[in-house]
């Protein structure tokens, strides 16, 4: 995959509608993301701010998001020791053991870490359990998901999806930098 951009940005469209705006940054020890996103969800609105650190294999670190929404705001420090242990706000979260990644609802761009920590080749197929944080009160709780990479097309990555939790499967399409582009039903890259 090629060098990341110093931004990216989607809009939400179906599940959420909305807007992510994402700045990524390559450390010594791995990744800096720091991003934005807000969004409408049965008609009560929210916003949330995350950041995350990732090892140089993509596992995420950590993840400090704060949220606001009518039921007020909320925060959060996820701790992940790169091998699925977890410490939500100091204490041990075991629903999530086993999770190397963090998904965030209304999110776009979290879907890049499975991939880019998968490194799946063509025919491949990987489950990639998460922790999934919902953006209307920063709830954690596991997501099972599963990636399978498929034959590039145009020169962009494709990958079956499936989340059965959400009863949803479909196949995202990736750019050269292994960012979302096309997330049916969820969101598209605008930047």
């Amino acid at each position: 995959m090629a060098d990341l951009p110093a931004t990216a940005a989607w809009r939400l469209l179906g599940a959420h509608d909305g807007f992510e705006v994402l700045f990524l940054r390559r450390e010594t020890d791995g990744y800096r993301l720091d991003g934005h996103s807000t969004g409408i969800e049965e008609g009560e609105a929210w916003g949330i701010s995350y950041s995350f650190t990732l090892d140089p294999s993509w596992a995420t670190r950590s993840a400090h998001v704060v949220g606001r929404s009518a039921s007020g705001e909320h925060e959060l420090r996820l701790e992940g020791d790169g091998r699925g242990e977890w410490i939500l706000d100091g204490k041990p979260v075991p629903q999530i053991a086993g999770c190397l990644d963090v998904d965030l609802e209304g999110s776009a761009f979290t879907n890049a870490l499975p991939v880019h920590r998968l490194a799946l080749d063509v025919g491949q197929r990987a489950d990639a359990p998460a922790a999934y944080i919902r953006a209307l009160d920063l709830s954690v709780e596991r997501l099972d998901q599963t990636y399978a990479r498929l034959a590039e097309e145009g020169g962009q990555a494709r990958y079956d999806y499936s989340s059965p939790r959400f009863e949803y499967r479909d196949e995202l399409v990736y750019d050269e930098f292994g960012l979302v582009l096309e997330y049916p039903g969820i969101a598209v890259r605008v930047a």
